[in-house]
This record gives C-alpha cells, sequence and structure tokens, in this order.
C-alpha cells in the first residue's frame, strides 16, 4: 500500500467506530430539541424569507411548513434513538441503514435551519461523520481489530475537522483584513455577549488583541495534527477541547457538533475493554522469559 493510502486508511480498530456511532446519533436528539430547537420554527415563517442554500435549491426541496418541518423532526428523532439502540446492541444491518436516514434528514434539518441569512461552520466535521459512519459494517464496543473502513471513516472525518479551523481563519483574512486580529473583535464580541469570566479583559485591550493572533494562528497550523504521533495528537485535541469550554464559558459560544466530530481523534476503542485485574495475571500463564 502506497504512502497515500496508508495515511487515508490508517489501522484504527472497530471499536472506536462502535463508540463514535453512539455519540454522533445520541447528540442528534440533543440537537433538535436544545441547541436547534428554533429550526421548527421556520415552518411558521412565511415562505418569501426562505433562500435556500445552494444544495438546497439543486435538489429543490419544498419550502419549509409546519407539516414538512415537524415531520423531519419527527423522523430525524426516531431514526436516530433506533441508530444508537442498534449501534449499542451490534444491530449492524439496521444501524446502517437507520444512519443514512439520520445522515439525509439531519442535512435537510440544516438546509432548513441555514436557510434564512445565516450559516454556522461548526456543523461542518459533524454532518460528515454522519454521511461516513453508515460505510462500515459491524463494530462492537472495545473492539481492538483494525480495519481500513474504519481508518477512512476516522480519517475523514479528522480532515474536516482541521479544515473547519483552517478555512475559519481563512476567512477572517478573506472577509474582516487585518483588522481582524488587530482590531476590537473580542472587546465587541464580550461587549454582546460577555461573562463574568470575560468582563474584566475590556481593561486589558492588549491581551484581548495577543488572543486574536493566537487564534488566527492557531487555527491556520491546525493542519499540524492530522500529523503528529497518536499521543501528542491526543494532547493537542483535549487542548482544543479545552479552548471551546473556555470559550463557552467567556462568551457562552459553543461548538458542540464539532466537538462531536473531535472525538474521531481519541483512543476510542479502549471503552469497554478490560484490564484483567493483577490477581487474574499471577495466577493465569507465567510470563515469557526475558
Amino acid at each position: 500500500m502506497s504512502t497515500v493510502s496508508s495515511w487515508w486508511f490508517p489501522p484504527i480498530p472497530l471499536g472506536r467506530i462502535a463508540v463514535l456511532r453512539v455519540l454522533a446519533y445520541l447528540f442528534v436528539p440533543l440537537d433538535v430539541l436544545v441547541t436547534t430547537s428554533w429550526v421548527v420554527h421556520h415552518g411558521d415563517v412565511p415562505g418569501v424569507l426562505y433562500r435556500p442554500v445552494r444544495i438546497a435549491r439543486f435538489l429543490d426541496l419544498p419550502t419549509p411548513t409546519p407539516a414538512v418541518v415537524g415531520g423531519l423532526r419527527t423522523v430525524l428523532l426516531a431514526a436516530a434513538v433506533v441508530a444508537a439502540l442498534a449501534a449499542c446492541t451490534g444491530a449492524t444491518r439496521l444501524v446502517r441503514v437507520a444512519g443514512v436516514l439520520v445522515a439525509g434528514s439531519y442535512l435537510w434539518w440544516m438546509f432548513i435551519a441555514m436557510s434564512y441569512g445565516k450559516v454556522d461552520h461548526d456543523r461542518f466535521a459533524y454532518l460528515v461523520l454522519l454521511a461516513v459512519l453508515p460505510t462500515v459494517g459491524a463494530a462492537r464496543f472495545g473492539q481492538q481489530e483494525p480495519a481500513p473502513g474504519a481508518g477512512w471513516v476516522v480519517r475523514l472525518v479528522q480532515v474536516s475537522a482541521v479544515a473547519t479551523y483552517f478555512l475559519a481563519a481563512w476567512a477572517k483574512i478573506r472577509f474582516g483584513g487585518w483588522g481582524w486580529v488587530n482590531g476590537a473583535t473580542f472587546s465587541r464580541a464580550i461587549i454582546r455577549r460577555g461573562t463574568m469570566f470575560s468582563d474584566w479583559t475590556l481593561h486589558v485591550p492588549w491581551l484581548l488583541r495577543a488572543a486574536q493572533w493566537a487564534m488566527v494562528v492557531g487555527e491556520l497550523l491546525s493542519p499540524v495534527v492530522l500529523f503528529v504521533r497518536e499521543r501528542l495528537q491526543v494532547r493537542i485535541v483535549v487542548g482544543l477541547i479545552a479552548f471551546h469550554v473556555v470559550t463557552f464559558a467567556a462568551l457562552r459560544i459553543v461548538f458542540l457538533p464539532h466537538l462531536v466530530a473531535l472525538a474521531a481523534f481519541l483512543p476510542l476503542e479502549r471503552v469497554g475493554t478490560r484490564r484483567a485485574p493483577a490477581r487474574e495475571i499471577s495466577r493465569g500463564s507465567p510470563l515469557p522469559a526475558a
């Protein structure tokens, strides 16, 4: 196998796919009923305000109405629950069929959410995760058997998550120019959405400007995480998760679906494994001679 092929199809244990499935599908009810519960109200908005994003226009999807949005929400929630249960029980065919339904219906849910003037970038990697999970067959918790299909799914989600950071920096520079990092970007955000954890920084403008530079530089350097050793990779991702926690505490902004996608970097295949107690090891087969 060539170097390029081996990079795109790393030997990732199937146990990581099993955990990713549960995380991805259980997040759907939380998102639909809590974090994007406002989407259902787009069915009550006059159709003249609906400006479908490009893919929705290409697919010629119907204008949201109470029946369309309500029906889609019901299908999405039911499919997500079935997919999560199937992932837990190891029902391979059912989890793949339900996973395809979740991926399609959630994508439509996002089309409805983002076709009224605002498009969020925190769901790209999560959408990719939902799209590629059904391509893998049977996967059980703690399963250490590596599979090229599992590696491809994980790598594709990892690249999508990194692209979210890198393209965010590119967009900042493209549309905001260098004024984004040299101006009062964070000050304005804190005035609008600040909390007790961030209000004090308004009196330290140099710190906010330094944080703006640090964010953009960090986003531009984000592709590095794809090419480092796994141990360092995990540490960087834990740092990214901490960054998002701090952002939520400071500005009440959180990228929950993106955090689900970031889990693809973590050794989730260890979930469900059991270490043998020292007593069992001592009573088991003898250790090999040195």
